[in-house]
């Protein structure tokens, strides 16, 4: 590992790819996960919609333990190549091979499946905490300088996105194209296929990184101390509150997306452009949007500062969800609009609440002279795992309670309970986060002088 504070604090646009690809691998499953897996338990499966819920709480509530278990034990890792690169290295191949296992449930009764899936979604967990922890956790330490993180996010967030855009475009027609009807084998295959890509590229990151900012000089490892410098920095605790509502947001509207299309706006699943499906062009579509908004991050931030910016824009793209309640089910060129406009303006809060993240670390380090940067970041990724874990229970059990039924019909009531969970419910949570970020203390001034006192302590 280099010195703590290099020449130069600019980084490579290579460099800066590298890094970005690591999150490209993990939404490969990640993301594959929050828009399918539930509909691959509750449609193509056919598991109970409540059963499925308590699963996706009761998985991520081993994330407790383990996510500052992990922070803990990447903060203390030494090895020629950094603390956190070396799970990058060790654990890419047990993360495919997981996200593989997740949609290969054997045929059999329900409760054998569900059983599986238990195990596998808790293994998935747990080798997603171990790997992406010390990846997150990377980005405190790749640079020195605040500015430079913002632009990794960037690269971070639009490799991330074209994941996504992948997925989208590719995954429905994969599952159709290989399962031949049958969409258990489609998404086996399918799953198969970004596995492989999920583990190559995590192994292009570890060899395209470097970490370059160390912990104060005679730091000493104490789990119980840095737990409590935690919860006493304030930023990083309106940070943890903030992330329980995204997520919460996110997970409740990715668990009934393909439900709203295929049973309130008629997607059947049959090509509509092309090859693609209706869900398809709009998972597309809105991850084209995110994109954008992301690579428009430096544009808007000239406009505000990072905590006004991501107020304004979080706003706006909870109202623009709460109007989507209002569209009827065959307007659905006003469905693709709305949902471009809403993903635009939400796409510069991504790059810029990780580089708060990273902030955060750096408050940590200057106002108690203790750095824990896999401890901030595992703290921040189990408040956003809590949210999915919110969110993807309340889809379980609010499809449940609207009595939806697997059939190709639903009640109206059912369909009702859908557009609810697609469209005000997340936006609720959105306004949520919105609060939450209005108490965010630092400023940009306050981030560069906190840059400023640590390099010149480094020296």
């Amino acid at each position: 590992m280099s010195a703590s504070t290099p020449a130069s604090p600019l980084l490579s646009a290579r460099e800066k790819i590298g890094y970005g690809i690591g999150d490209t691998a993990s939404n490969f499953v990640f993301h594959t996960v929050n828009v399918f897996l539930f509909y691959y338990y509750t449609v193509t499966i056919g598991l109970n919609v409540a059963a499925v819920g308590t699963l996706f709480l009761v998985a991520r509530l081993f994330d407790t333990v383990t996510d500052p278990l992990m922070g803990s034990i990447a903060d203390r890792t030494k090895s020629r190549w950094g603390k956190y690169r070396p799970y990058l290295f060790a654990l890419a191949i047990p993360f495919g091979v997981m996200g593989f296992a997740l949609f290969a449930v054997p045929e059999g009764d329900p409760a054998t499946q569900l059983k599986y899936a238990y195990v596998t979604y808790i293994l998935m967990m747990l080798v997603y905490t171990a790997i992406n922890i010390p990846y997150s956790a990377l980005l405190g330490v790749i640079t020195p300088n605040s500015s430079e993180r913002t632009s990794v996010s960037s690269y971070r967030f639009i490799c991330a996105f074209g994941a996504q855009l992948l997925i989208g475009a590719a995954a429905r027609p994969l599952v159709r194209y290989f399962g031949e009807g049958d969409e258990a084998v489609g998404f086996k295959f399918t799953m198969g296929i970004f596995a492989v890509i999920a583990t190559v590229l995590f192994f292009l990151t570890f060899a395209m990184t470097r970490e370059r900012v160390e912990p104060p000089k005679g730091q000493e490892s104490d789990l119980g101390k840095e737990l409590l410098l935690l919860i006493r920095n304030r930023p990083w605790v309106i940070m943890f509150i903030a992330g329980i509502f995204t997520l919460t947001n996110v997970a409740v509207r990715g668990a009934v997306t393909l439900h709203y299309f295929k049973f309130y706006a008629g997607d059947d699943g049959s090509p509509w452009i092309g090859i693609f499906d209706m869900s398809s062009v709009f998972l597309t579509t809105g991850t084209v949007a995110l994109m954008l908004g992301i690579a428009c991050t430096t544009w808007f931030s000239k406009f505000g500062q990072k905590r006004q910016l991501m107020i304004w824009l979080s706003a706006i793209n909870a109202i623009i969800m709460a109007l989507y309640f209002f569209i009827p089910a065959d307007a659905i060129g006003l469905m693709f609009i709305m949902n471009f406009l809403g993903a635009f303006v939400a796409g510069p809060t991504i790059p810029l609440v990780w580089s708060m993240f990273a902030d955060v670390a750096d408050y940590g380090q200057w106002k108690f002279g203790h750095r824990s940067t896999a401890l901030v970041f595992s703290g921040i990724q189990f408040a956003q795992k809590l949210g999915l874990a919110i969110g993807g229970a309340m889809a379980g059990w609010m499809l449940a309670g609207f009595g939806f039924e697997n059939t190709e019909v639903q009640s109206d009531q059912s369909l009702f309970g859908i557009r609810l969970m697609f469209t005000l419910v997340p936006a609720a949570f959105a306004v949520g986060s919105v609060v939450a970020i209005w108490f965010y203390p630092l400023s940009d001034a306050d981030v560069k002088q906190m840059e400023q006192d640590l390099a010149a302590a480094a020296k």
